[in-house]
């Protein structure tokens, strides 16, 4: 019999991407902070950024050179406007993509905004060895992908297996 595996406090950071949201109405950030703290885990940084890809880039590749660092949450700049670069921004950065967390969400989200799902491109990958997940800038979204897909995922408990089991051999194979 295998023991128990017990929680592992992951260090996180919250990236809001927008051109109206600051520190008093950042409702999608305010949410992320407190559910991530509420389940233990740290939040290392936070910070707001207006959709412009060189400035995400720059934010997000600061925290992902940080080596306690874990994972990153962006909300915004997920959609079809003018001004949502977000994937623009950080597929860049990834060293591999998560598939699966996107269709994932967006069949969650069908659930709840029906067709309206197909305007979102949230996705996911790992940077670094830092878990990287874009979701929609909307507060509802955000509780959608934290409540039935993060909180699961970036719980060392979760059966069969998880993404922080993931974390001490994802560097396995390389060279230096």
């Amino acid at each position: 019999m295998t023991a128990k595996s017990e929680f592992v406090a992951l260090s996180l950071c919250v990236l809001t991407v927008s051109d109206t949201r600051g520190v008093n109405n950042d409702t999608s950030g305010d949410y992320l902070r407190d559910a991530l703290t509420a389940a233990g885990h740290r939040l290392h940084a936070r910070a707001i950024a207006r959709d412009d890809r060189y400035r995400l880039r720059a934010v997000v590749s600061a925290w992902i050179a940080e080596s306690e660092v874990n994972g990153i949450l962006i909300t915004g700049g997920t959609g079809f406007t003018g001004r949502d670069s977000t994937p623009e921004a950080i597929r860049p950065l990834l060293d591999k993509e998560m598939p699966g967390f996107g269709e994932l969400f967006r069949v969650l989200s069908f659930d709840e905004i029906g067709t309206a799902t197909l305007q979102s491109r949230a996705f996911a990958g790992l940077a670094n060895d830092k878990f990287i997940f874009c979701l929609p800038g909307s507060t509802s979204a955000c509780r959608t992908a934290w409540e039935k897909l993060l909180c699961a995922q970036l719980d060392a408990r979760t059966k069969p297996c998880n993404l922080v089991g993931l974390l001490p051999r994802l560097h396995e194979g390389e060279t230096l």
